[in-house]
């Protein structure tokens, strides 16, 4: 039974960095990884999972990892088993880690949005320009797997949808991804 106040924050870091030169979970000595987890954490989330696969690491408290073994196959496999590994929460927070400066008040600002919203759908925008992280209520997770396909995470599901709650953080983070070092 899905717990109505639950909410999962899932760090998506199991790439192989093939354009950075490295997993980008070892990037900055790890300080990438505790920065998204932090943020999670900070931000609202009651448990903070970190999807591994290229490089496999200890992860800061307070978060649990889980290991895609098919990590290869691409971001789709990552989100699955973040999604599988939430459980019952209600809320699943997605996260990448390759988005160093984005803080905790980010993630309580689209949080928010998703839960005042009548879809349960929230996406981080910067100057317009979606990010991270996204917010999914449990009701919707089913669909988002079915959408989830190669090295797409959740682009195709939201991109399909017109009620999606865009949240502008750019007064907060950039949002980059960073994909060179």
């Amino acid at each position: 039974m899905p717990n109505a106040d639950a909410v999962t924050g899932v760090v998506l870091a199991a790439g192989a960095g093939s354009r950075f030169g490295k997993p980008k979970v070892l990037a900055d000595e790890g300080n990438w990884l505790a920065q998204a987890v932090a943020s999670l954490d900070v931000g609202g989330c009651d448990e903070v999972i970190v999807v591994l696969g290229a490089a496999v690491v200890d992860v800061p408290a307070p978060a649990r990892a889980v290991v895609a073994t098919r990590w290869a196959e691409g971001m789709s496999v990552s989100v699955r088993e973040g999604l599988k590994a939430a459980g019952t929460a209600e809320w699943v927070v997605l996260h990448t880690v390759d988005t160093p400066d984005v803080v905790a008040d980010v993630v309580a600002r689209v949080l928010s949005a998703a839960r005042r919203s009548g879809s349960g759908l929230a996406r981080a925008v910067y100057h317009g320009r979606p990010g991270h992280p996204v917010v999914v209520a449990r009701r919707h997770l089913g669909e988002l797997a079915d959408a989830l396909n190669g090295d797409q995470g959740a682009r195709t599901f939201l991109g399909g949808r017109g009620d999606v709650i865009a949240v502008e953080c750019g007064d907060l983070a950039t949002g980059v991804d960073i994909d060179e070092r």
